[in-house]
Parts: structure tokens; sequence; C-alpha cells
């Protein structure tokens, strides 16, 4: 994820906590800008699992995806 992304994230957030508040749209693009994060960081955890190998006393051998 571009870090102007990450910024307008935390943008938002601050935002949120002021009297002012978000507008409709800006929580519509908060909510769609958190979504994309939460995608990108599954993406990017399961390719860090997909690189695990575990071993045993046959030797090793990559984790097994669940479907």
């Amino acid at each position: 994820m571009e870090q102007q992304k990450l910024d307008r994230i935390s943008e938002l957030a601050r935002k949120s906590r002021t009297a002012e508040g978000l507008t409709d749209a800006e929580r519509a693009e908060q909510m769609a800008l958190r979504q994309e994060y939460i995608e990108s960081m599954k993406r990017s955890l399961r390719a860090q699992l997909d690189n695990i190998d575990v071993i045993d006393e046959t030797g090793a051998h990559p984790l097994k995806r669940r479907s």
C-alpha cells in the first residue's frame, strides 16, 4: 500500500476524533482505505507464511495451506 494512502488513513482518523468529525464521503473513503489496508496486510502475511518450512525428523516441508 502506498505511503500516501497510509497518510490519508491517519489524517482521516485524526479528523474523526475532532469536534468537526467526518463527512459521509470521508467516512466512506476511510472504510474503503481501511479495507484495502487489511487486504494488503493479509497478502503480506500469506506471502510470509508461504515461505515458512516446518522441520521435523524427516526433513523440511512447506507449510500446508488450508482451503
